[in-house]
């Protein structure tokens, strides 16, 4: 079958990969679409380390193709949003109703796959760049037939990470403001977030001017394209300031833009030895800064969620989707999506 892998050097679109049959408790998923993420980028140019070779993909949808043993949520034939979180169900963590804490879930990379006798290893718990994937149950979130397949897949990362940072993880209320630095994949749906949340005023500040149509369009109601001029915006600050680029200067302004009770959210993900500075007295003032893993997500519940509000006209899907591409066309959808000339290249099988 074909996949996308990349060797520790370079990236390939090969015909000659394997996946093993679902064992107990775990799904096999014939994947019809999956964004593209800067993450998956990362692990190519090594921003984020991962071992090779690793078949890429994170982000993805398609239909059961085949369970194992004690999977009843879901059966061949359904359609699901694919979650990269692989928690175990069973840890406090997971009982307190926080999966993206589960250890299980963290760094523990699988090797599903094969390319003739050599195992290959699992991105994120999913390799959505691959005609078939399997991935634990919990992983396979069902959705109703009616989504669009290239629209869903867009649930499980980018969604999942900007809405939920907005809603589980910084809770912003009616009435609040929020800065958004970056408006990709994931800084539109922070954007959407805030306005579904009732924020009243969305600043999205991005070098790109011609980002400024869709920005507005996802819910902003101010766009910029420097940070230095959200001042003549917000003059005392934001109440919410998310950072979805991974720049360590841009952290720094993010938390200098801070209102009284504040708190910055990292979204971006930097250098895994970068380093941020900011001045240790601005935080007095109740102000705060947020990691935020996966928008503190519980992916059965939030996809399921997202999945209505999109059914309902208040959450954006299709408008994400600004190119698909054939999974041989790879390279050209890398190039599109590193050069901010589309907010989600979508690959389809």
């Amino acid at each position: 079958m074909r996949g996308v892998v990349f060797d520790g050097k370079r990236v390939e679109v090969v015909d000659d990969l394997d996946v093993r049959e679902p064992g107990p408790g775990e799904v096999r998923v014939a994947v019809a679409a999956a964004g593209l993420c800067h993450s998956d980028l990362s692990v190519v140019d090594g921003t984020i380390p991962f071992p090779a070779p690793v078949v890429l993909g994170h982000e993805g949808a398609g239909v059961v193709d085949a369970v194992g043993a004690g999977v009843t949520h879901v059966r061949p034939g359904d359609h699901v949003a694919l979650s990269t979180l692989a928690n175990c169900g069973t840890c406090a963590d997971c009982d307190r109703g926080r999966p993206t804490m589960c250890r299980r879930a963290i760094g523990r990379p699988e090797r599903p796959f094969t390319r003739g006798a050599e195992p290959v290893f699992q991105f994120a718990a999913n390799s959505a760049f691959a005609e078939r994937t399997v991935v634990k149950a919990v992983q396979a979130v069902r959705i109703p037939d009616d989504i669009p397949l290239p629209s869903a897949a867009l649930i499980g990362c980018g969604v999942l990470t900007g809405v939920g940072a907005v809603l589980n993880r910084a809770h912003v209320d009616r009435g609040e403001s929020v800065l958004v630095i970056g408006a990709g994949g994931i800084g539109l749906n922070v954007i959407q977030g805030a306005r579904i949340a009732g924020a009243t005023r969305i600043v999205a500040v991005d070098a790109n001017p011609e980002k400024e149509a869709v920005a507005r369009q996802f819910g902003a109601t101010h766009f910029l394209t420097s940070v230095e001029d959200a001042r003549e915006v917000v003059p005392t600050g934001v109440d919410h300031a998310f950072e979805c680029v991974g720049r360590v200067e841009l952290i720094r302004q993010a938390i200098d833009l801070l209102d009284r009770r504040g708190q910055a959210v990292l979204l971006g993900v930097p250098a895994a030895t970068a380093e941020a500075s900011f001045r240790v007295s601005s935080l007095y003032l109740d102000k705060a800064i947020l990691g935020c893993r996966y928008g503190s997500s519980r992916p059965q519940r939030d996809i399921a969620l997202y999945a209505e509000l999109y059914r309902e006209g208040r959450l954006l899907l299709d408008e994400l989707v600004t190119a698909t591409y054939p999974v041989e066309d790879f390279a050209k959808a890398a190039q599109d999506a590193a050069q901010g000339r589309v907010a989600r290249a979508v690959l389809t099988f």
